[in-house]
């Protein structure tokens, strides 16, 4: 079946389900400019029923207590995926403009190990830790620890790698316990309703996952600031982030935030230039350059500038740029025009500030879609807005450093901190920048951190918490302590 010409509906309470007054939105295909088709556009009155439905399978059910049913059913959706990963590999390429060769990997394959990975330990994980027994107030108690589930979950996704962005947020939520209102990105509403579609087919309790999509944003206000809300966790700008923190505010909700970042990769040696050159390069135009931890600033020992921006323009300039269903083609559009007149407004003003543009810098000859040239910038200030804002485009800034106390101080010039690498000839070395760099994530000689088992999250204004690994569980998850006489 395709996913697209279905009716594309909400999931509410259990049903699949169209939007209040029949409301519909369409979604652009970013490479064509054509539309796929129409969504559901949710309205507020949606959101409060899907709200009211979660509270209900949280309260009502047993969802929160039985773990076998909670393994069961995340089972049931990564095999449901499995068997229609065709469609959803066309519909990921059509509306999300990603190049068809990520969908094996982080844009669609890839994240449906992250529901594998936490039915497991749905079913493993104790969530009951015994402190012994003490004295207090002249008697002798035994005390424990209980882990419990947060309870509703308010989950709102962007528009980049949509399908590992749901289930990163669902996988741990429904394995901790929670029952959840996802909403996806108004830039990518099929993917997302295509998910509801599937798990409308398993064993799931009604309510207990609500989907949604919506072109208004007074949606996501009463996701984040409704009383029957727990908890609300949130991938995409660290604008929008801390305006859900302000929201969530007046009804002091757990907020859980993966946001933005600008990541450096760090290079330390002459024997490195090459290596990270071409390594930060393929990193800062992969999706191009749409990627929160990507590392999109490039530090080289000022003495091998001109060697790593001669080595990072080769590579830029042989890279494909067109149609994401053509394996030849490493950069697809972006989600946008508006994405891409924001890209090309800071590159214009990095120029008129007194950067040097080497190569691209401007939309493609392309006659359709909303396609982005890989841009090369140098001699920016590292105070610039270039160099210090996320750009979310296929653009690289290089910028010199003077050693590695002068690299640390560069990286951690930033308001954010998400990920990041360093490169150097001696194992000791790097790790010992590594460890004065202020990210969550970083990749030492060119190791691969990101798996469904491994905790991704930022310092700084890259976000709040933890997502996958056991911290990604934990994150959904209250504590509680009990006592009584021993």
């Amino acid at each position: 079946m395709s996913f697209w010409n279905q009716e594309n509906q909400l999931l509410i309470d259990g049903e699949l389900v169209g939007a209040t007054g029949d409301r519909r939105f369409t979604s652009l295909n970013p490479a064509t400019e054509e539309t796929i088709g129409e969504a559901a556009d949710a309205t507020v009155v949606d959101v409060e029923r899907a709200i009211r439905a979660a509270r209900r399978a949280f309260d009502e059910t047993d969802w929160s207590t039985n773990a076998g049913l909670r393994a069961r059913c995340m089972r049931q959706l990564a095999q449901g995926m499995r068997d229609n990963v065709e469609d959803l590999r066309t519909l990921t390429v059509s509306e999300v403009g990603v190049p068809i060769a990520m969908t094996s990997g982080p844009a669609l394959e890839g994240p449906i190990g992250i529901l594998d990975y936490y039915a497991d330990l749905a079913e493993s994980y104790d969530r009951t830790v015994d402190l012994g027994v003490a004295e207090a107030y002249g008697g002798m108690h035994r005390r424990w620890v209980e882990r419990e589930p947060y309870g509703v979950v308010s989950a709102i996704s962007a528009y980049n790698y949509p399908t590992q962005l749901n289930l990163a947020k669902l996988g741990p939520a429904l394995a901790a316990g929670c029952t959840v209102v996802l909403k996806g990105a108004p830039d990518t509403p099929l993917i997302t309703l295509a998910l509801g579609r599937l798990i409308a087919g398993t064993d799931m309790p009604a309510g207990v996952v609500n989907v949604l999509a919506s072109s208004e944003v007074e949606t996501g206000v009463v996701m984040t600031t409704d009383p029957d809300v727990d908890m609300v966790t949130f991938t995409g700008s660290t604008a929008v982030g801390k305006s859900i923190v302000a929201a969530a505010s007046s009804t002091l909700k757990k907020v859980f935030l993966e946001l933005g970042g600008k990541s450096a990769m760090v290079v330390l040696d002459e024997e490195n230039v090459d290596g990270g050159a071409f390594g930060c390069s393929m990193a800062a135009n992969s999706h191009a350059g749409q990627g929160c931890a990507i590392t999109s600033r490039l530090l080289v020992p000022r003495a091998h500038m001109d060697r790593a921006v001669k080595m990072a323009t080769e590579i830029f300039e042989g890279l494909g740029v067109g149609d994401p269903f053509d394996p030849a083609n490493y950069v697809g559009p972006l989600i946008s025009a508006k994405q891409r007149e924001k890209v090309q407004g800071m590159v214009d003003r990095a120029v008129e500030a007194g950067a040097t543009l080497v190569t691209g810098g401007s939309v493609t000859k392309h006659a359709e879609g909303f396609f982005f040239q890989p841009t090369v910038i140098v001699d920016a200030d590292e105070n610039s807005e270039i160099a210090q804002d996320e750009v979310f485009g296929p653009v690289l800034v290089v910028l010199p450093h003077d050693g590695d106390d002068d690299a640390v101080r560069i990286a951690n010039n930033s308001k954010y901190g998400l990920s990041g690498g360093v490169l150097a000839t001696d194992r000791a070395r790097a790790l010992g920048v590594a460890r004065r760099i202020r990210t969550g994530t970083l990749s030492v000689n060119g190791g691969m951190w990101h798996a469904p088992d491994a905790p991704f999250g930022g310092y700084k204004q890259s976000g709040i918490g933890r997502e996958n690994g056991v911290a990604g569980l934990e994150e959904f998850l209250q504590t509680k302590l009990l006592a009584e006489p021993a």
